[in-house]
């Protein structure tokens, strides 16, 4: 099974499963805790309050994702830490500001609905232009993250995603490879065939991966159990 798009040269010398890397979940307290011994584990996502509230510890945090819950100025006051991206959360009102952001490192933006304001697909757009990456709530109409879907198949910035469970998970992976092969999106978010999921070829999986960055999880151990039974573990 192929992709009809392009894909980057892999930064690894070993064939990387789709869902390597994949999940992230929220770690509340600045030092590291143990790591997550499975092939999904993503970096954790930490609050910058919680780095900032760590000051005068010898405490660093290591490598993540840091939620951008503080103005980014602030972060000049936090505990050693490395970003791999920022995630910022907003309104319709706020897309402006967050286009603005210019951080250390990758910026991905939650734009939170509202039928006054820019679609979330439209939103998505203008995040694409400016280099950020849109962030989707898993759990939407499947037309608006079919829409949602269509911009980013035509960029380079790639989207996080948050989900609730596991079916989310695998609903999320199926509608990213469906946009990405021209196939209908809306079955594929309703009905993820996972031994098509499965069969993509390393290529495929990681072009699917350039797109699809990351999705933040309540509880990973459970969504392992869902990918596990789908074949993908």
């Amino acid at each position: 099974m192929s992709l009809s798009m392009p894909t980057l040269p892999s930064r690894n010398s070993e064939p990387q499963p789709l869902v390597a890397g994949l999940l992230h979940q929220r770690r509340e307290a600045a030092v590291p805790a143990a790591v997550r011994n499975s092939v999904t584990a993503g970096y954790p996502i930490v609050a910058a309050s919680v780095l900032i509230s760590a000051v005068g510890t010898d405490a660093d945090a290591g490598t993540l994702v840091v939620e951008l819950d503080v103005e980014p100025r602030a972060l000049e006051s936090s505990i050693d830490h490395r970003a791999v991206r920022y995630h910022v959360d907003c309104t319709t009102e706020q897309v402006d500001d967050a286009l603005q952001l210019s951080l250390s490192a990758p910026v991905a933006v939650f734009v939170a609905p509202d039928e006054s304001g820019p679609t979330l697909a439209e939103s998505a757009q203008l995040l694409a232009d400016a280099g950020h990456s849109p962030g989707l709530v898993a759990g939407q109409p499947a037309d608006v993250v079919a829409d949602f879907l269509a911009v980013l198949t035509h960029t380079s910035v790639g989207f996080v995603a948050r989900a609730n469970d596991g079916a989310e998970v695998l609903a999320l992976l199926a509608g990213t490879v469906a946009s990405l092969r021209g196939d209908d999106v809306r079955t594929a978010l309703a009905a993820p065939d996972a031994t098509a999921l499965a069969a993509l070829n390393p290529e495929a999986a990681e072009a699917v991966r350039g797109v699809l960055l990351g999705i933040e999880v309540a509880d990973a151990d459970e969504v392992d159990r869902v990918l596990a039974d789908a074949g993908l573990l």
